[in-house]
């Protein structure tokens, strides 16, 4: 049976390895580049930005302090040359991973017919089809958008820029200001409701005294016009800078339109078994909407791959740890299965401890930790942390979260010191 797989992202390409290394016939199609957004133009990208924002933020407080005496000298063109030979270096890695496995990698746009996908003018039959197209950034419809930038365009851009308005409030967002600003740009952030209206009150406070404080953040405003590098707002101010487009993705399932039964939104609608209208045609990633992010891409591309190789599984949504990547990193996660309703508590630390924590401490921004808990049926409903391992905490925690350990449990946990513990330290102070 051959299985073809259209799109190598995150959840096209763990679909395509998991189908290979259960011995299935493969063909993965990808238009671009391997690895889809998250190497090519997302989450790695900023990653590979916010690494050197970091040295950049440690530095100046070294500075500060006088104990180090150093100039940097930011070259954005070398960035962006490593990044690319990076990304070079990955797609081949990523390739040889699929075909390790026996998979076929074809590059070239598909068009899906009824049992066969065209591509490169050669129609390819199938008995299983896995579309994992992914999505693009939405561009407003407002005069001028042209002159926009979207994250596709972060290493393209010549040099960093004297001024930049970005538009929208999410995380997206608050990842390109801490960027820019960290590297010299006088950024504007410009939200048509609230800043980060999605995350803890405490945890934007912090992000937005410690982390962005030279951010100028603009909630309750919008743009009308764009130009080359001015915006002009609804309320007719107008502030110079280049624009960048930051305000959502828009699936791409045109590919799919007239197929497969499409959501309301364009998203291509599955069901818990990644399965659309069609018995054999599944579909995973962002193209399906939902939580668009790289680790529940994955998730959700192997789940289709197993069952299209007749192994049934479902996905389980509950406690997705999240993160902002910023100069200290941010992470959260929700247990959902705990009502809004049952009375909860809730205890704020801060974080003082570990590495990377040391040095912020006479600054006072080392970071805290955010745990609400019911504690009548011993279980955490909400954990925010800010620290330099709040990425590895809380993805830890919302697992056991998600196989439901009582609070208790945790008191038998032993963290490696010196580590930002402040989240173990928390639920410890519960029983001991």
């Amino acid at each position: 049976m051959t299985n073809i797989v259209i799109g190598s992202g995150p959840a096209g390409r763990l679909g395509s390895y998991e189908l290979g290394k259960l011995e299935k016939d493969v063909i993965l199609i990808e238009k671009n580049h391997i690895a889809g957004t998250c190497l090519n133009e997302g989450c790695m990208v900023i990653c590979a930005l916010t690494d050197i924002t970091k040295f950049i933020d440690s530095n100046r407080s070294f500075n500060e302090y006088g104990f180090i005496k150093s100039q940097i000298d930011v070259s954005y063109e070398k960035i962006v040359s490593k990044i690319t030979e990076t990304q070079e270096f990955l797609r081949k890695l990523n390739q040889m991973e699929n075909e390790s496995v026996g998979n076929k990698v074809i590059y070239g746009e598909a068009k899906i017919n009824e049992d066969s996908v065209e591509v490169n003018g050669e129609s390819l039959e199938y008995d299983n089809l896995l579309i994992a197209t992914g999505a693009r950034p939405h561009i407003p419809d407002v005069k001028g958008s042209e002159y926009g930038l979207t994250n596709k365009d972060i290493l393209k851009i010549d040099d960093i820029p004297e001024k930049l308005n970005i538009v929208g409030g999410g995380i997206i967002a608050c990842e390109l200001a801490n960027i820019f600003s960290t590297l010299g740009s006088e950024v504007n952030v410009i939200v048509r409701s609230e800043f980060l209206k999605e995350i803890d009150s405490d945890i934007k406070n912090y992000i937005l005294k410690y982390i962005l404080s030279d951010v100028n953040i603009l909630e309750y405003s919008d743009i009308k016009e764009c130009e080359k590098n001015k915006v002009v707002l609804t309320d007719d101010n107008e502030l110079e800078g280049i624009p960048f487009f930051a305000t959502g993705r828009i699936a791409n399932s045109e590919i799919a339109q007239g197929f497969v039964d499409i959501n309301p939104d364009n998203t291509i609608k599955v069901n818990e078994f990644m399965q659309t209208s069609r018995d054999n045609v599944y579909a995973a990633g962002d193209v399906t909407g939902g939580w668009q992010l790289t680790p529940v891409a994955r998730m959700e591309g192997i789940c289709a791959a197993r069952n299209m190789a007749g192994y049934l599984n479902k996905i389980s949504y509950n406690s997705i740890p999240q993160s902002i990547s910023l100069n200290t990193e941010v992470s959260f996660a929700e247990n959902e299965k705990i009502s809004d309703d049952v009375k909860t508590e809730t205890i704020t630390l801060p974080a003082i401890a570990g590495p990377n924590s040391f040095w912020k401490i006479l600054t006072g921004d080392t970071g805290l930790a955010k745990i609400e808990f019911d504690s009548e049926n011993n279980r955490i409903k909400k954990i925010n942390s800010i620290s330099p391992s709040s990425v590895s905490d809380v993805a830890y925690l919302s697992y056991l979260m998600r196989i439901d350990s009582p609070l208790d449990e945790y008191s038998n946990f032993l963290e490696i010191h010196p580590s930002s513990d402040t989240n173990y330290k928390i639920i410890k102070s519960l029983w001991l």
